[in-house]
């Protein structure tokens, strides 16, 4: 992303810190449908550790974790994140869920095959250029074990948005102080090249629709972590 995409990606961050700020909690307290749903797979498939992208204030992590599972929760927001934690106590799961501040422009501070699972609700159709997504799958591709499963949801191409408001290039539209990357079909089968696509599954969501992409995919279980050495400076943490 050249100059003018990083310092969008820059107020788009500075956005979601004063939208956390002044609506604690604006999701809810209930789980998204998706994350509800990826419960399900992550478990069909034996996950225990599941990593979530763009966690926010966390209202899916809780439930991942109060379902069982040990959570790492991503956010590029601190204020987020801090609402996550707050809530974690509150709810009883805060010995199963940890939380890092993270741009996912940057590597993922993990080691190579160190989690089970990978979850991320509205995080790949941010403000992230085409460049940006394709490393980041890579990314995750790398820090999932042999076998592992990634399940994203992204804003697509037939969405009401998609075309209004101010344009960025690279299907980036922003409307309403939010920028979006939409998706075409395409751009799900290129992300899935040496993958298995599972599954890519529409849905709604909210009150405009927003309309979306629920994708599941995962690893073969002999997958050999042959991310671009680039890619490979993640740490444990």
């Amino acid at each position: 992303m050249g100059s003018d995409g990083e310092e969008l990606a820059d107020v788009q961050r500075a956005h979601w810190q004063r939208t956390y700020t002044e609506h604690p909690e604006m999701y809810g307290e209930q789980p998204s449908e998706p994350a509800v749903r990826a419960a399900g797979v992550f478990r069909a498939a034996g996950a225990r550790e599941v990593l979530e992208l763009g966690a926010g204030h966390g209202r899916d992590a809780l439930y991942f974790a109060r379902e069982g599972f040990t959570v790492l929760a991503a956010d590029f927001s601190p204020v987020g994140l801090e609402q996550l934690c707050t809530a974690a106590a509150a709810q009883g799961t805060a010995e199963r869920v940890r939380t890092v501040v993270h741009d996912v422009r940057e590597p993922l501070p993990l080691t190579d095959g160190s989690v089970d699972a990978v979850y991320a609700h509205m995080l790949l159709c941010m403000a992230l250029s085409t460049a940006e997504i394709r490393a980041l799958v890579a990314d995750v591709r790398r820090v999932l074990r042999p076998g592992g499963t990634f399940v994203y949801t992204v804003r697509h191409t037939g969405d009401a948005h998609f075309g209004a408001g101010t344009g960025h290039g690279d299907d980036i539209w922003e409307h309403g102080g939010f920028a979006v990357h939409y998706f075409s079909r395409a751009l799900v089968t290129e992300l899935a090249e040496g993958w298995r696509l599972d599954e890519v599954r529409p849905f709604e969501e909210g009150g405009l629709p927003r309309r979306l992409w629920r994708v599941t995919q995962s690893l073969p279980a002999s997958d050999a972590h042959d991310a671009p050495a680039a890619r490979r400076s993640g740490r444990q943490v």
